[in-house]
């Protein structure tokens, strides 16, 4: 990164879409990628810098994309490579950059590299997966677990040994260890950059390298019943390799061979560990994912000043932060903290230093949706049920109006729709001033207005204790961010011009008083 001026992706707003439940163009029900080409108008007008799209390739979908069958395609239920580069043409056009899945850790195995290394003991792409003889009791090699539940390893019976799985037995771990499959899997990156991609968010990559000595992970003495099953075991073998860094520099190499293109990570690990994601000297992660406000378990002025002041000293020197509120992995924001909270949140998102990124539907306030038994589609929950680890509720189709298939699609959607449909949809919230939407939209207008909120410096101050606060500074501006958890009014530090408050009609004068529930942004004399 060059220090001397920004880069886009530390100034972006990044809008996460799930293909599936974005917008259908052809009525069978599935969102695809003509349906989101449809939709840039909205994105553009919403302020979105940048779109990351869950995984795109052609798969059997045991794992909605995520089991890829073929690195450098598109599956026919979202379209073809013209509709996708449609899709980033017109999404460059309107100044939105593309971030693309990418699926390091697994394939489908369905893929044919896969189907080739299952021949044979001897076939050429074997080692491009991870194989081992039963253990002495005949049973898996270790006591490794799959994140999705039972044993991380399955046995073929077509060559007497078992081959490992992070997540589904149909999604076979690769070989990161093996040169050829290594080059493999850093050809796909240029096939992407060559079609004008901007970059990769790299799934689960911290499970790419395991140990050499397939040694079996030792017990967790945290856990509690509840958990999802492998929790049971600390991943000590499994996820966090030292080598995993060496993969990532190599892949940063070819990333930055194409100009200013991102890398971004999901890696769900303690925050010293996460940090190390961001490499030395240019090595590693522009943007190791922050889960930190998705994962808070408590949101107070008490527990997530500390939060945010923590992840900011951790920080390497001249690396840049980031914040995610909802994926496609967790319960919908607004369903966690409650509509009002979920106003603060967004404020908070979006002031706080550093990327923020976006869940599709957020900015219009969706919640959960009841998933009926028979209806349910999310390998996890099927693997676990009973213990409400399904990623179902949070992948409901996007509203855009009040009609009965909320403007989706004209088919069967995929997934219910839920209710709330009148209140809860972008054609009516687009013209509420009032609304999340509206909330959304002004916010990431100001950011854009203000050098302070894209770029500045962050510091926490000393408030009310019923309030969170702290100023951001850029260029000689200052601005002052406040945020009202409690049900009852605060008085404001210092005086200043208010530039933006969740009750969006509030008129934008000098106040001294934060109203309950309420969030302000001041500009300090």
């Amino acid at each position: 990164m060059d220090r001397g001026r920004a880069v886009w992706w530390q100034s972006a707003v990044i809008y996460q879409i799930y293909p599936r439940s974005f917008q259908d163009s052809n009525g069978d029900g599935v969102g695809d990628l003509a349906g989101i080409v449809r939709r840039l108008d909205y994105l553009a007008w919403l302020g979105i810098d940048a779109i990351w799209l869950s995984p795109i390739y052609p798969s059997p979908m045991a794992d909605f994309g995520y089991d890829v069958a073929d690195f450098t395609g598109i599956d026919p239920l979202f379209g073809s490579l013209a509709d996708f580069d449609a899709l980033v043409a017109g999404a460059h056009r309107r100044g939105i950059r593309v971030v693309l899945d990418y699926v390091p850790n697994h394939s489908s195995d369905r893929h044919p590299w896969f189907q080739e290394a299952r021949s044979s003991r001897r076939a050429g792409k074997r080692d491009w997966y991870i194989w081992r003889d039963p253990g002495p009791d005949g049973g898996p090699p270790n006591n490794w677990l799959s994140e999705f539940g039972g044993p991380a390893w399955t046995f073929d019976p077509g060559t007497g040994q078992y081959y490992l799985h992070s997540y589904l037995k149909e999604q076979p771990d690769l070989n990161w260890r093996n040169p050829a499959l290594k080059a493999a899997m850093e050809d796909v990156l240029h096939f992407w950059l060559d079609r004008g991609v901007d970059g990769f968010r790299l799934d689960a990559l911290h499970h790419v390298i395991k140990d050499e000595l397939f040694r079996d992970n030792p017990a967790n003495p945290n856990f509690r019943p509840g958990m999802a099953p492998h929790q049971v075991l600390e991943r000590l073998y499994t996820v966090d390799r030292p080598e995993v860094h060496k993969v990532i520099a190599d892949l940063r190499r070819i990333v930055d061979g194409y100009g200013e293109r991102v890398l971004i990570g999901e890696i769900h690990l303690p925050l010293a560990q996460l940090m190390r994601y961001y490499g030395v000297g240019g090595q590693g992660l522009q943007l190791p994912f922050n889960f930190s406000l998705l994962k808070a378990s408590s949101w107070t002025p008490a527990s997530l000043k500390p939060l945010i002041a923590a992840y900011e000293a951790a920080l390497p020197a001249g690396a840049w932060p980031n914040w995610v509120l909802g994926n496609h992995d967790s319960p919908r924001v607004a369903s966690r903290l409650g509509p009002s909270l979920a106003r603060l949140a967004a404020m908070l998102l979006l002031t706080l230093r550093g990327t923020p990124t976006i869940y599709y539907g957020d900015e219009i306030g969706m919640e959960n949706v009841a998933i009926p038994p028979d209806r349910v589609q999310d390998p996890f929950e099927k693997n676990v049920p009973g213990l409400g680890l399904g990623r179902d509720p949070g992948r409901t189709p996007m509203r855009w109006s009040a009609e009965p298939r909320a403007g989706f699609t004209t088919g069967s959607p995929w997934l219910p729709i839920g209710e709330n449909l009148a209140a809860c949809n972008v054609e009516a919230e687009a013209g509420d001033p009032g609304s999340m939407l509206s909330l959304y939209r002004r916010l990431i207008a100001l950011r854009k207005e203000q050098p302070a909120l894209r770029l500045g410096s962050y510091s926490g101050i000393d408030t009310d204790p019923r309030c969170l606060g702290f100023l951001r500074e850029a260029e000689g501006d200052r601005l002052l961010v406040l945020l009202n958890f409690s049900d009852s009014a605060c008085r404001i530090p210092q005086k200043g011009r208010l530039l933006l408050s969740t009750e969006t009609a509030r008129p934008l004068a000098e106040i001294d008083e934060l109203r309950p529930g309420e969030g302000i942004v001041l500009q300090l004399a």
